[in-house]
This record gives structure tokens, sequence and C-alpha cells, in this order.
């Protein structure tokens, strides 16, 4: 709560402000009962005209007074209930934003979205609420309760009845719809995952024709909504009449007491009137509290879950000293006995891992499929953590490096290409905003993005959410150009090629030879045709790799590599492989042969 609550410390004067018109207009309300007695009991039943004039232009002024003091109340209210809101969404987004991938499959993705949005949708309504309505409650309960002794002290019993009866009713409430509330906040979140699953795998959901399941599936959690959101309302209405039934009540009593207080003569007419007006102030006090109680429980519990996010430790910290990286950065990437297991899996997805990246040089991964090798390369950019060992780029791990420095060195192209809405030049700008025009056309023409030029606007062509409106081969490309255009130290390939065909896969590799003669790069493939000219290929199985070489070499000494190969190749292609690395063997013979004639010699 307390990370929540931290965010109305910049509206402190208004807080202030808010108090002190508030404070004006309940003095004004609370006047107005003890003038209309006055007015009634020495004006009309005293029939004194003039007097009836002076004191109904003074209670025209006092309530001018207070309208003004209510308006102001409301106009601050809205500030800053609309200012906490977007301090607190702009918070919680940016926390949101620092998170490692742990976090966020620890909350998931629809329950981050729901606590950025509909949870501080709720904050505001109920801080606005508590500041307009709530805030007067006390001050005119406690006003009420003074002048109504001031007026009938003998009545003031009829009151405490009602504000106990009132009391009960507000706590049973609350005690009944809080814990529904926590459910409704769940079930948001269900929802939100069911639509966002339909709308993301729709192509999938049609390609099945699994409509009607899903139609099911969404059926189902918002029947689940449906069915709380009932129960809630029905409390919340079986209130209203029992609230109508304790004032009538009251308002009677106070009649009854009243007529039999006035004809002993113990009480005037017009201080009954005033003791109404008041035990009505009291009670409508209690009602503003009761309708806090409605809304109150969803808020502590959109606030509880917003106070979790903020609360999270990130599990990727920013070291306290970091280390920079040398000015001339050749971009060496070490893995030295590393392990890493996901939080609460039971066994580690890598262990044992040793391998080194030089620049210059292409280091490509291949393996089954759950083999860890994109989990490998996701733990260079830091997107987690090494359970055990180190990764070491030019000698320094990556732990120890300021996260700002480490990406600003890495070019990461994800398995699935990823835009932004906005145009196609903003999207290959997005890692190096200042590159001039040309540099974003000669990184759209590396990554094979030609189509760019086609397009309506070309560079300038609009590009639609989640780039909706381009193809996934068009897709990647434009994310791999995003990569090139940054110009890093080190370029990560996270089976970037897959989207692509043959034929522009090896154009783009052939086009990326020049631009990354001095650089580190690292590419994850399911294709050994994309990978069969590394200078190295590490050959994972089960989280450990079970080779490491060229692609001649483990053709002949890698197992797996080999029966990847098989799979891949036809017979006639897979013998051609062989007979060109038998070959090779011979005239490396050979050579040495010479060598050794030559050297005898």
């Amino acid at each position: 709560m307390k990370q929540v609550l931290k965010f109305f410390k910049p509206y402190w004067w208004m807080l202030i402000l808010i108090l002190i018109t508030t404070s004006v207009g309940v003095w004004a309300t609370l006047q107005l009962p003890m003038m209309m007695a006055s007015i009634v009991d020495n004006g009309i039943i005293g029939q004194d005209e003039s007097y009836i004039i002076s004191e109904g232009l003074k209670m025209l002024g006092i309530t001018a007074i207070g309208g003004v003091a209510v308006v102001g109340s409301g106009f601050l209210a809205a500030r800053i209930g609309s200012g906490f809101a977007k301090e607190v969404r702009a918070a919680t987004f940016a926390k949101v934003n620092s998170f490692s991938q742990a976090e966020i499959n620890k909350f998931s993705t629809a329950s981050l979205i729901t606590r950025s949005s509909n949870d501080v949708q709720q904050l505001q309504q109920v801080t606005i609420l508590i500041l307009r309505m709530v805030l007067q409650a006390p001050i005119m309960a406690v006003g009420a309760v003074i002048n109504a002794l001031a007026t009938a002290p003998n009545m003031t019993w009829v009151m405490a009845l009602g504000v106990s009866a009132f009391f009960v009713l507000i706590i049973a409430l609350f005690i009944a719809v809080m814990p529904k509330f926590k459910i409704v906040q769940k079930l948001v979140d269900k929802l939100n995952l069911v639509a966002r699953e339909n709308l993301t795998g729709l192509r999938i959901i049609r390609a099945f024709r699994n409509e009607k399941y899903e139609e099911k599936k969404f059926a189902a959690a918002n029947e689940d909504m449906r069915r709380i959101n009932v129960w809630i309302n029905r409390a919340i209405s079986l209130m209203q009449p029992m609230m109508t039934l304790i004032v009538n009540g009251v308002l009677l009593a106070i009649v009854w007491v009243g007529a039999h207080e006035i004809a002993s003569g113990n009480l005037e007419i017009g201080n009954m009137m005033a003791f109404m007006q008041y035990a009505l102030q009291v009670i409508m006090s209690f009602l503003f509290l009761a309708v806090l109680m409605i809304f109150l429980p969803r808020a502590q519990v959109s606030m509880a879950r917003i106070g979790e996010i903020l609360s999270t430790k990130n599990s990727i910290k920013e070291p306290e000293n970091p280390e920079p990286f040398d000015q001339n950065m050749k971009g060496i990437v070490e893995f030295r006995d590393v392990t890493f297991s996901y939080p609460d899996a039971d066994a580690p997805i890598l262990s044992g891992i040793n391998f080194t990246a030089q620049p210059g040089q292409t280091t490509a991964f291949i393996g089954s499929t759950g083999s860890g090798k994109s989990t490998l390369i996701n733990l260079i950019p830091r997107f987690y953590d090494v359970s055990a060992g180190q990764v070491l780029i030019d000698g320094r791990d990556v732990r120890d490096v300021s996260h700002e420095d480490l990406v600003r060195a890495i070019g990461y192209v994800p398995q699935k290409g990823v835009l932004f809405s906005g145009t196609v030049e903003s999207n290959i700008k997005y890692g190096a905003p200042k590159i001039s025009d040309k540099e974003v056309l000669k990184a759209a023409e590396i990554a094979q993005a030609e189509f760019v030029l086609d397009l309506d606007g070309a560079f300038k062509h609009h590009i639609a959410q989640g780039g909706s409106n381009v193809s996934g081969g068009q897709k990647q490309r434009l994310s791999i150009a995003r990569a090139i255009a940054k110009n890093p130290e080190i370029f990560i390939f996270d089976d970037s090629f897959s989207a692509v065909d043959y034929k522009t896969d090896a154009a783009l590799r052939h086009a990326l030879k020049p631009i990354t003669r001095d650089k580190t790069v690292l590419i994850v493939a399911q294709r050994i045709s994309t990978i069969k000219a590394a200078e190295q290929i590490v050959v994972l199985d089960e989280g450990h790799i079970v080779g490491r070489g060229t692609h001649q070499e483990l053709l002949l000494n890698c197992k797996v590599y080999r029966e990847i190969a098989q799979s891949q190749f036809s017979d006639i292609e897979m013998e051609r492989e062989m007979a060109a690395i038998r070959v090779a063997d011979r005239k490396a013979a050979i050579a040495k042969d010479r060598a050794g004639v030559n050297y005898g010699q």
C-alpha cells in the first residue's frame, strides 16, 4: 500500500486546500438549519417580516459561499485523482518495462495489462469519490452531532439509534462483498487472457475451425464474471431499500418524539426542524461512507495488485559499480561453465556450457527442439541470468556491466519478428534514431527488404500494430534491418532466417558478410544450410554441448549433427557432402606429405 500512497506526495498542497474548501462547504451547510430554525421561531411565529428577509439574505450569502467551496473541492478532487492515476500508471508501466522474462512469466501478460489499466482506473474513481464526498462525511457528522445536541439534546438517542443501524449494515456489506471483489479482479485477468489468446491466434483458430470451441471458453469466463457481478449487485441493491427504511424510520421517530416534546413545552418547532435536518446530515454522512464501502473493497484489491508489481524485486539487477567496456570493444563472447534453470524448474535447461565466440567469425547453434539454443543466447543480453558460471564479453561478466552498455553492444533479432506501430523508417531506426536516411536504405538493402520501395510511401509507409499489414517474411527482414542499422559489435540471430525462403536466406547471409567482417555473429538455426559456412558450430542436445567444430568436422565426428543433416538432406546430397569431405581430407593429407618431403629436403 505504501508503494501506491506515496504518489499523493506531489499533491500535498492540493490535499490541504481541498480540506479547507470542504470544511468551508460543511460549515455553510451546517449554518442553514440553525438559521432556518431562527426564521421559523422568531420570524414566522413572531410575524417579523424584516427579520425573515434579513436572515433569508444571509442564508443566500452562506449558500453561495458553500457552493463556491463545493465547486472548488470538485475541481481539486478531479485534479488530484487524475494526476495520482497518471503517476501510478506511469510507475507501473516503467516497472513492467524493467521486468525480466522471469517476472513477466510470474504475473502473465494479461494480468499485467489489467493491473496497468483497469486497476489504476479503479483507484482513480475511488480517489475522486473520497475527496469529493467521503472527506466531508466525518466533518459533517461531527458538526451535525454538535449542533443537534445544542438544539434538542433529549432527542439525540433517536439519531444514535439510526447511526448504529447504518453502521451494522455497512459492516455486514463490507464483510460480504470484500472477498467477492478479489475474485472479480482475477476473473478480469482470466477474461483478458482468453480474449488476448483468441485475438493473437485468430488465424490458427480459423485454420482449425475451432471458433465454437474458443467461443465456449470465452463464454465460460464471461459467465463466471456475470455470476459474481450479479451477486455483488444484488447485495448492493438489497442495501438501498434497507437504507431507505432506516432513514424514514429515523425521520418518523424524530417527528413522533419531537411532537411530544413540543406539546410538553420542552422544544420549539424551529429547533425540531433543525434537529431533523442535522439528523439527516449525520445519516447522509454515513450514507457516503456506505457508498465508499461499495467501491473501497475493489479499490483495495486493485491497490494490492498494483503494489505487488511495484514491490517486486527484479531478478535482473543493475550492478552497483558497473564496469565499462573498453573504447575499442572487440565483442568476444565467452561462456564459462554456464548452468541455467528456469524458476521452479525441476532440472537445468543448460549444463556445463563452455565456448568462445570470436570477432570476425560466425558461431552457430543447432540442436533438436528444446535443446536450449534460444535459452543460451538469451543469457547474453541478460533476458535471464545464469544459475551458475559466467557469461563474459571482452572478459567482463555481463552482470558487472550496466544494462545500457550491454544492449548498446548487441544487435538482437528474435525468432519471431516484432514490429511497432509507426512507419517502416521508425522501426528500422528503433535502436539508432539518429542514423541518416542513407543508412536506413543501406540496412534495408542488406536485409533484403527492398520490397519497402514498392510500398505506398516507401519508408514512410505506415506499419500497423504488431506489423499486421506486412507478411511474416517481410516482418523478419525489417527486424534484421533494425539490428543492422544499430551497427553493434555483437549480432544475435535467434532463428531469424526461418521465415525467409532459401534464395533470400543465401542472399541475406552473403550481404551480411562485409558488415560483420569484424563483428561477432551468433546464429541459432534449424537449417544446416544456413550455418554450414560458420567458422564454429555448437551442437546442443538436452542442454549439453555434444559437438563443436566446422560443418565438415561435425559430419565426421558428431552423431547428433549427422542425424540432423540426414533428416534435412536427401541421400544423394548427403553422399555429396561426405564425398566433399573425403576429397578435402585427401587434399589436406597430400599437402601435408608434400610439406614433409620439402622439409626433409
